[in-house]
């Protein structure tokens, strides 16, 4: 029976991408992909040409019938994003669920993602972490659930953009300005930066700059106990 691969793809680094991912890349009939035209420069760095069809956040529903139907003529398919590991903050969820609920395998092939790389290099204690993704946009909802999440006390990652960090900072630090952050900007890139400390001095940092670049990963560190 045809399968459904879901295929993890670099975060920036072509070099992070596995041997199996190319593997599975080159092996199957059809590759959906979340941006085609993304997708194409990292198929021609390593000489894959397959057929490719697009499956963004916006057509997920169509392009999940689209993907049984070629199943069902028993091509094997990969989904791939435009960057690390569909599902996390990426368009998959909803074709997986589709393909899993018509009869047809479903598998990961595993690599790099924003989430990853930054808890590997965190060093706070404690062992449960809270995957949140990106937080609403209004600031009310964000404050909202920003103090959700502070009170759990647990560690939380969070996904955000350039334009809005500081922002996001500035809320953190309103609400508890020593709690500790790791922020990642540009991971796995040329510029990659790493920035630990409270919030406030993070958003510190930060507030200087002229303009702020890359797409941001940050680690909010457990409450101290006591």
């Amino acid at each position: 029976m045809a399968c459904l691969y879901v295929v993890a793809t670099p975060i920036g680094n072509l070099s992070d991408i596995s041997a199996r991912a190319i593997n599975t890349l080159r092996a199957v009939d059809l590759i959906v992909c979340e941006d085609t035209r993304h997708s194409r420069r990292l198929l021609d760095h390593y000489g894959i040409s397959k057929p490719l069809r697009s499956g963004h956040g916006y057509n997920e529903p169509q392009t999940a019938q689209s993907v049984i139907r070629t199943l069902e003529s028993g091509s094997d398919v990969a989904y791939v994003s435009d960057a690390g590991t569909p599902g996390l903050s990426d368009p998959g969820r909803v074709i997986v669920r589709a393909v899993r609920d018509a009869g047809f395998t479903v598998v990961p092939i595993p690599g790099p993602s924003a989430l990853t790389a930054l808890l590997s290099v965190n060093g706070f204690p404690g062992k449960a972490v809270v995957f949140e993704g990106f937080l609403s946009p209004k600031q009310g909802r964000r404050r909202s659930r920003l103090r959700e999440l502070l009170d759990s006390g647990d560690s939380f990652v969070l996904y955000e953009s350039p334009h809005r960090v500081l922002k996001l900072l500035a809320d953190l630090t309103d609400l508890e300005p020593e709690r500790p952050v790791l922020l990642g900007r540009e991971l796995t890139k040329i510029h990659e930066e790493l920035l630990e400390g409270s919030a406030a001095e993070v958003l510190e940092v930060l507030g200087q700059r002229a303009s702020i670049k890359g797409e941001i990963a940050l680690l909010v560190g457990p409450a101290k106990k006591g």
